[in-house]
C-alpha cells in the first residue's frame, strides 16, 4: 500500500510531535480515534488530547497499551515511549503517514483562460499556508454565479496553480447540484468516491453517513490535500464532505451563494469585464480572425454574448470555423437570435443565442451526433459509447467528437472521453425531445453498455462466466471497466426507472461479481434491490429469485447474516416452485456457507449436502465443485479432518478436468489447511507454495491471501518466527488494502500466536485483541473463541490469571455452545482448554 509521498514520511512541514507519531500510526491502522481507544482500553478523550499534543507527559502505561493496540514492532514501541517521555524527537523515517494513493483528478485546465484577477489573487492568498494564522484562516473557498459563467473554468484553473502546495494529492469531484436529468450527488456517495481515490479498501468504508464523513476527516488529519467541489446544489450537499484539517483547501462551484457554511470565503462570480471578454474572444478565434476590426465590434459582439465565457468561446469557435465570415457577420447573426429568444433570461438568452447560432451552422452529420449525444444517460462518455448513440463505427464517432469540441460544444474532460457543459447538453436534449428520430437512442446505449460489460466480465473473470479459454486482453477490460463504472450504475438505475425490464434485470446481474470482487457492496445491493423491485412488478419470477440471491450474496458478504438468509431462502423457494435446479443448488450452497460461518454446522452440512446431490443429479460439474469446497470446509471446522481431505480431493479433481484454476486453488488450500492443523508441516508448505504459484498467475491479490497466510502459519510452527511474522505482516497488509476483514483476522490471530511464542505476551495481547474485534464484527464464533484462548495464554504469561481464566471459559462456552472439539486452529480444542484450567486450577489450591 503507498502512504504519502512514497518514502515514509510525513508530508506537513515541521517536524512530528507525539501527537502527530500517534496520529499517523492510527490512521496507518485504519482506526478512528474511538476504535483505537476501545482495543487500548483507554478513554476516547485521552487519545483526542494525546493527538492534539494537549497531554505532554502520559503514562507509561497508557503508552505501551497505545503500541499493542497499534501493533507496533519492537523498534516503534521504543520510538513512542522515548517521545512520550520526552527523550527522544520523532524520527520522521518512522513516522507513517496516512494510508492510501496520492489521488491526481483535476480536470485539464482550460486553455483560453483570461481574466478573473481580483478571483484568482482571492482564491491564492495566504491560506495556501499551512503555518499562517490557522485559527482565522478560512480554508473553504465557495465560488458562485450564474450558469455559463465560469465558475468550473476558474475553479480549476485556480486548482492547478494551487496543486503543487498539496503534495498529498487533489480530489475532482462533480456534484451534479444542476444538471438536469440527474440527480444531485448524495453526500454518502460523493464521500464513498473520494475515500476510494484515496485507497481505501470498499470494504473498509463505513455504511452511513457520519461515519464515512467521520473517517474521510480522520484519513485526512494530518495530510494536505486540494478538494474542489463542482456544481454544488445547497450547503447540505457539501458540509459532510468538509475536512477537519487545516492543512486541507476546499475549493466549492454553485449556482447559490452558500452563505450557510460557516467560516467559508464565498466569491461571487459575475461576467467578464469588456476588455476581458474581449481577450477571450480574440484568443478563442485566433488573433488573426479579428485582426483590423474595430474595438467597438468587438465589444458590441461580446456583449451580445452576455460577456458570458460560455457563449463567447462558442461564438468565437463559429468565427474560427467560417473564414469568410467578419466578426459583423457575427454580431449581426447574434442579434437576430437574441431577439428571437427575448423571452429567456438575460444569461440563458445569450447562451442559448450562441449555441443556436452553431447548431445552425453545422452540417447534417454533426447536427444528428449534437442531439443524441445529449442523450446519454452518464456523465462523460468515449469513442465506443458515442457510436453506439449514433448508430455508427467508433472511428466516425471520433472524428465527430473531435469536430464537436472543436466548435466548443463539447469538451474533453480527459484524454478520450467528452462531456457536455449543464447548458449546451440541456440545449442539444430539447432539440432531441423534438426529433422523433432519435428516440431509439437510449435503446443502443444500454444495448451497448449490456454487451461491453458482459464481455469485459468474462475477460476478466473467465470461470465464473463459464469461459475455458480466457481472452487475452484482461487488462483492456479493467481499463474500460474503470473508466465506465459510473455510467454503468447509472445506465441500471436509469433502466429500473424507466420501467426497461430486460436490461434493469441484467446489467445488475452483470455487474454482480465485480461490484463483489470491487468492495462496491452497497452498490451491488442497491442496484438489486431495484431490479428485485422491477421483477416484483413485471411478475418476472426468475427475475426475482436471481435478484433475491444475488443480493443475498453480498449481504452474506457484509456479514449481515439475518437479512442475507431472508434473501436466500425466499429465493430458495422460488427456484423450487419454478424447477430452477441450478438456482436452487446456488442458493443451498449460499444457506450452508452462512450457516457454517455462523457455527451451525449440522445444517451447514445438510444444505451443502443437498446442493451436491442436486449438482450430481444435473451433471452440473461447478455447482459440484462449488458444494465439494464448502463441505470440505465445514468438515475442517468440525474437526473432520479425514472427511474434509476427501472433499478437498474430489473437488481438485473436478476443478482440474475443467481447466478450472480458481477451483483449483480453494480446492489445494483446503487440502493444505488439513496438513497443517494435523501437524504436517513439509505437506502443508507444498501446497501452499504450489496454490500462492497459481493466484499469482491468476492475478488479484485476494487469492493469494490464503497460501501467504498458511505459509505463514507453517513458518511460525517451524520455529522460523522472523519469516513468519514478515509472511503475516504481508498478509495484513494486502487484506487491510482490498478490504477482506476474514484475513484480516487469520493474520492478527497468528501475529498474537508468534509473538506469545517469543515471549511478546504484550504484543500478543494487542494482536489478540484486534482479531477478537473482527471475529464480533463478522458474527463468526468459533473465531471468537480462538481469539478469547490466544488472549487467555497472553494473560496467562503475564501473571494475569482472572482475565486468563475469563477468556479460557469463553472459548470453552463458546465451543460447547457450537458442539464442536477443535477448531481449526489445533491450539484452540476443548480437551486443551479443559487441561489448562485444570492445571490452573491444581496449582491454585497447592499454592
Amino acid at each position: 500500500m503507498r502512504r504519502g509521498n512514497g518514502d515514509g514520511r510525513p508530508t506537513g512541514g515541521d517536524e512530528p510531535t507525539l501527537g502527530r507519531l500517534l496520529r499517523g500510526w492510527r490512521e496507518r491502522a485504519l482506526l478512528t480515534q474511538e476504535q483505537l481507544a476501545h482495543r487500548a482500553g483507554l478513554n476516547v478523550r485521552t487519545i483526542r488530547r494525546l493527538e492534539g499534543d494537549a497531554l505532554r507527559r502520559p503514562r507509561s502505561a497508557s503508552v505501551r497499551l497505545l503500541g499493542e493496540a497499534l501493533g507496533l514492532d519492537d523498534e516503534d514501541q521504543a520510538t513512542l515511549a522515548a517521545v512520550a517521555r520526552g527523550s527522544a524527537p520523532a524520527d520522521p523515517a518512522r513516522s507513517p503517514a496516512a494510508p492510501g494513493i496520492v489521488p491526481r483528478q483535476l480536470p485539464a485546465d482550460v486553455a483560453e483562460f483570461t481574466g478573473r484577477v481580483y478571483e484568482l489573487a482571492a482564491l491564492d492568498d495566504d491560506s495556501a499556508d499551512p503555518h499562517a494564522h490557522a485559527e482565522t484562516v478560512s480554508r473553504v473557498r465557495a465560488i458562485d454565479g450564474m450558469a455559463g459563467v465560469g465558475k468550473t473554468a476558474l475553479a480549476v484553473h485556480a486548482a492547478h496553480r494551487l496543486a503543487a502546495r498539496f503534495p498529498d494529492g487533489q480530489l475532482f469531484v462533480d456534484l451534479h447540484g444542476h444538471t438536469q436529468g440527474t440527480a444531485p450527488v448524495e453526500p454518502d456517495a460523493a464521500l464513498d468516491r473520494m475515500l476510494r481515490a484515496l485507497g481505501v479498501p470498499g470494504d473498509q468504508i463505513p455504511r452511513t453517513l457520519d461515519d464515512r464523513a467521520a473517517f474521510y476527516r480522520t484519513l485526512l488529519a494530518g495530510r494536505r490535500v486540494l478538494i474542489v467541489l463542482d456544481d454544488a446544489a445547497d450547503e447540505a450537499q457539501v458540509r459532510p464532505l468538509l475536512p477537519g484539517s487545516r492543512g486541507c483547501q476546499v475549493l466549492i462551484t454553485s449556482r447559490r451563494r452558500l452563505a450557510g457554511l460557516d467560516g467559508a470565503t464565498t466569491i461571487s462570480l459575475d461576467v467578464l469585464p469588456v476588455e476581458n471578454a474581449v481577450a477571450l474572444l480574440t484568443q478563442t478565434a485566433g488573433t488573426d480572425r479579428v485582426a483590423g476590426t474595430p474595438a467597438s465590434l468587438l465589444a458590441d459582439a461580446v456583449l451580445r454574448c452576455g460577456l458570458l465565457p460560455l457563449a463567447i468561446r462558442i461564438a468565437a469557435a463559429r468565427l474560427r470555423s467560417h473564414p469568410s465570415w467578419s466578426v459583423a457577420h457575427l454580431l449581426g447573426r447574434l442579434r437576430e437570435h437574441n431577439r428571437r429568444l427575448a423571452e429567456l433570461e438575460a444569461g440563458q438568452r445569450s447562451v442559448t443565442a450562441a449555441l443556436d447560432l452553431s447548431y445552425r451552422e453545422l452540417d447534417g452529420g454533426l447536427k444528428h451526433a449534437y442531439r443524441l449525444l445529449s442523450l446519454h444517460v452518464g456523465t462523460d462518455f468515449a469513442a465506443d459509447t458515442a457510436a453506439a448513440l449514433l448508430d455508427t463505427t467508433a472511428a466516425r464517432a471520433g472524428r465527430l467528437l473531435e469536430r464537436l469540441v472543436e466548435v466548443h460544444l463539447l469538451q474533453e474532460s480527459a484524454p478520450g472521453r467528452y462531456r457536455f457543459h449543464d447548458l449546451v447538453r440541456d440545449h442539444a436534449a430539447g432539440l432531441a425531445a423534438d426529433s422523433a428520430g432519435d428516440r431509439g437512442a437510449p435503446s443502443r446505449l444500454l444495448d451497448h453498455y449490456g454487451k461491453a460489460a458482459t464481455a469485459a466480465m468474462g475477460a476478466l473473470y473467465p470461470y465464473e462466466f463459464g469461459i475455458q479459454e480466457p481472452p487475452t486482453r484482461s487488462d483492456q477490460a479493467a481499463a474500460w471497466l474503470e473508466a465506465e463504472l459510473d455510467n454503468l450504475l447509472t445506465a441500471a438505475r436509469y433502466a429500473a426507472d424507466h420501467a426497461l425490464v430486460d436490461h434493469a434485470l441484467g446489467l445488475p446481474a452483470t455487474l454482480h461479481f465485480h461490484l463483489r470482487m470491487q468492495g462496491r457492496y452497497s452498490d451491488a445491493e442497491a442496484l438489486r434491490s431495484r431490479a428485485l423491485g422491477i421483477a416484483r412488478t413485471a411478475g418476472s419470477r426468475t427475475g426475482e429469485m436471481n435478484a433475491l440471491l444475488g443480493r443475498g450474496e453480498i449481504r452474506r458478504l457484509q456479514g449481515r447474516y439475518e437479512p442475507a438468509v431472508d434473501d436466500i431462502t425466499q429465493a430458495l423457494a422460488i427456484a423450487r416452485a419454478l424447477g430452477e435446479r441450478v438456482a436452487e443448488l446456488r442458493a443451498l450452497v449460499g444457506l450452508g456457507m452462512v450457516h457454517a460461518m455462523q457455527g451451525r454446522f449440522d445444517q451447514a452440512g445438510d444444505h451443502l449436502g443437498q446442493a451436491l446431490e442436486i449438482a450430481r443429479a444435473a451433471g452440473h460439474r461447478m455447482g459440484e465443485l462449488d458444494a465439494l469446497t464448502g463441505l470440505s470446509m465445514v468438515e475442517r471446522m468440525r474437526g473432520h479432518y479425514r472427511r474434509s481431505a476427501e472433499h478437498s480431493g474430489q473437488a481438485l479433481a473436478i476443478a482440474r478436468a475443467l481447466g478450472h484454476r480458481t477451483g483449483e486453488l480453494r480446492s489445494l488450500n483446503g487440502l493444505a489447511q488439513v496438513h497443517l492443523v494435523l501437524g504436517q508441516t513439509e505437506q502443508a508448505a507444498g501446497h501452499f507454495a504450489r496454490t500462492l504459484e497459481i493466484a499469482r498467475t491468476l492475478g488479484g491479490r485476494v487469492g493469494e491471501l490464503p497460501s501467504l497466510n498458511g505459509l505463514a502459519d507453517v513458518q511460525r510452527l517451524q520455529g522460523r518466527h522472523d519469516q513468519a511474522v514478515a509472511i503475516y505482516r504481508q498478509v495484513l497488509d494486502i487484506a487491510r488494502e482490498i478490504g477482506h476483514r476474514n484475513w484480516q483476522y487469520e493474520a492478527l490471530q497468528g501475529m498474537g500466536r508468534l509473538y506469545h511464542a517469543t515471549g511478546r505476551p504484550h504484543r500478543a495481547l494487542g494482536s489478540h485483541r484486534e482479531a477478537l474485534a473482527l471475529a464480533v464484527v463478522l458474527d463468526q464464533p468459533a473465531d471468537e473463541a480462538r481469539a478469547h484462548d490466544g488472549l487467555a495464554h497472553a494473560h496467562d504469561a503475564l501473571g494475569q490469571i482472572e482475565q486468563a481464566h475469563r477468556h479460557w471459559h469463553q472459548a470453552l462456552s463458546i465451543l460447547i455452545g457450537l458442539g464442536i472439539d477443535t477448531t481449526e486452529e489445533k491450539e484452540t480444542s476443548v480437551a486443551v482448554i479443559r487441561a489448562r484450567l485444570d492445571l490452573e486450577a491444581a496449582l491454585g489450591n497447592r499454592g
